[in-house]
């Protein structure tokens, strides 16, 4: 077996001691980008400031990439994954220890960036956003101390080995989570790979790639270039040395990712959008699960991609539910992600205002009843991307506000006449990321959680779990993240045949 002692740079701290307690600067890097081990001028001068959504204020700037600087980083993966793929199960778990170990280090500090990029407050960033990314390192970690590389068949063996030269696309609503959970698998099975975070909340992303520069991850396996999806993101998916593209973001932007990759036919994998039901069953406490299910969509200013977005419930208690609706989207604190009581901050950009603006007030247009919110900021933030938590009822499947991903907080409030036509809605959508059953009766709600179309199904408020699989059906992506689930999505499997005489 070759060893990471035979890179240019070795991997251990101990090796290297003039790499420990080296103060990161991460300002200077931002106009940088990581390839082979190093940071490097970009080969273009294009820059791109980063705001502050909730002051709508410039915080930084980014140097924006090409598709040269592309090849740059991919010719340095390809290189490096001659000798990455072959090292030791042994090594990768150390090399993987010792991110996990920068990466504690630098909470604080990746929270604070969170919150200032993306307009997370401070408490989601510092209890979710930053432990979700941790949490996928830690289980890479054991997946790969579990994982049986090889399985012998008889007269023939199975052999599990790295898919190649990996391109990760990430988004900017869950930055930490969307790279930790590409990232960590990724070097566990013996990837290299170029990372395209997004641009309007990068930094947390180039923070991420000082903790992996300092584990000593070897010159050429982990890559940073930022730039814009259409250009950078394009290049790496079209480029005929990557091997695989993984990609989280929205529906449409899969789909040009899909149509690059598809000449050179590479892996691709994909978790896109979501427009998941929540059936509240008609013997469950609805104040319970009503409550429940408007704190989730308004969690992150509605921006995730699994939101239980359409509320399903019996026709004859549409007005009940909306009350209750109502009455808890009046509790949810809108404001400054640095103040202490905030639920929620803003929403991530000016385009993503507009946007969810325009779905309400298309909402409104098509008959669909307000119960609370609406369009404009809410009293008192007169600067700030911040989204006024908004609940309409009456709503039925066709119009737009529960057809489209409005990616905010807004809830629709959908009825059904029985199971049947509770289930027929829920998968009345050319989504299936997700679903959501309620139901005092645990069974009851198994057997309707088995009939959604989704990837998958929280029962009475479950939180999601890292050792399962996340990805959806239809147009919610193609392959699997997290977990033993996500772990294999890196590797392709040999058989090699006549192993045994016999």
């Amino acid at each position: 077996m070759k060893t990471l002692a035979l890179q240019a740079r070795h991997v251990s701290a101990a090796v290297n001691p003039s790499r420990e307690g080296e103060k990161v600067d991460i300002v200077s890097n931002r106009l940088k980008f990581y390839i082979n081990g190093k940071w490097v001028d970009p080969l273009t001068t294009h820059r791109l400031g980063v705001v502050n959504p909730a002051t709508e204020e410039l915080i930084g700037e980014i140097a924006m990439g090409d598709a040269d600087d592309v090849d740059q980083a991919v010719i340095a993966a390809k290189e490096a994954f001659e000798t990455y793929s072959s090292v030791t199960k042994k090594e990768r778990v150390a090399l993987l220890e010792r991110i996990i170990q920068g990466y504690e280090k630098r909470i604080d500090d990746l929270a604070d960036t969170i919150t200032k990029e993306m307009g997370a407050p401070s408490s989601l960033s510092s209890k979710a956003q930053v432990p979700a990314g941790l949490g996928h390192l830690k289980r890479a970690l054991q997946v790969l101390e579990n994982f049986k590389f090889e399985e012998d068949l008889g007269t023939s063996l199975l052999v599990h080995e790295p898919i190649g030269v990996c391109a990760f696309i990430t988004p900017w609503n869950w930055p930490l989570n969307q790279i930790a959970c590409k990232v960590g698998p990724a070097l566990a099975a013996g990837c290299t790979m170029i990372l395209k975070p997004s641009e309007v909340a990068p930094f947390s992303a180039i923070l991420f790639t000082e903790i992996l520069d300092e584990a000593g991850v070897p010159p050429g396996v982990f890559n940073l270039v930022n730039g814009a999806g259409p250009i950078v993101g394009a290049a790496l998916a079209a480029h005929p040395s990557v091997d695989m593209v993984s990609f989280t973001g929205s529906t449409r932007a899969g789909v040009e990712v899909a149509k690059k990759a598809a000449p050179t036919v590479k892996r691709v994998t994909q978790e896109l959008g979501g427009k998941s039901a929540n059936i509240i069953l008609d013997d469950e406490e609805f104040e319970k699960a009503i409550a429940r299910g408007v704190f989730h969509v308004c969690n992150n200013s509605g921006q995730s991609c699994n939101a239980p977005t359409r509320m399903l419930v019996p026709d004859e208690r549409m007005e009940e539910a909306a009350a209750i609706a109502r009455a808890t989207t009046e509790k949810v604190n809108v404001g400054p992600p640095d103040e202490d009581g905030t639920t929620i901050g803003p929403v991530v950009s000016e385009v993503q205002f507009k946007k969810i603006q325009d779905l309400i007030q298309q909402g409104i247009d098509e008959g669909a009843k307000l119960v609370v919110g609406g369009t404009g900021r809410p009293k008192e933030l007169e600067k700030g991307y911040f989204v006024k938590p908004t609940v309409f009822s009456h709503v039925n499947n066709e119009m737009t506000i529960a057809r489209e991903e409005i990616f905010g907080p807004v809830l629709v409030l959908i009825k059904y006449k029985d199971i049947d036509d509770a289930v027929q809605i829920a998968n009345d959508t050319p989504y299936g990321l997700s679903g959501y059953i309620s139901s005092a009766d645990k069974e009851r709600g198994q057997a309707v959680a088995r009939r959604i179309r989704s990837g998958q199904i929280h029962l009475n408020g479950a939180y999601a779990d890292n050792r399962a699989p996340f990805g959806g059906y239809k147009q919610s992506g193609n392959g699997r993240e997290w977990g033993k689930y996500g772990f294999e999505e890196f590797l392709e499997v040999k058989a090699i045949f006549g192993y045994h005489e016999g």
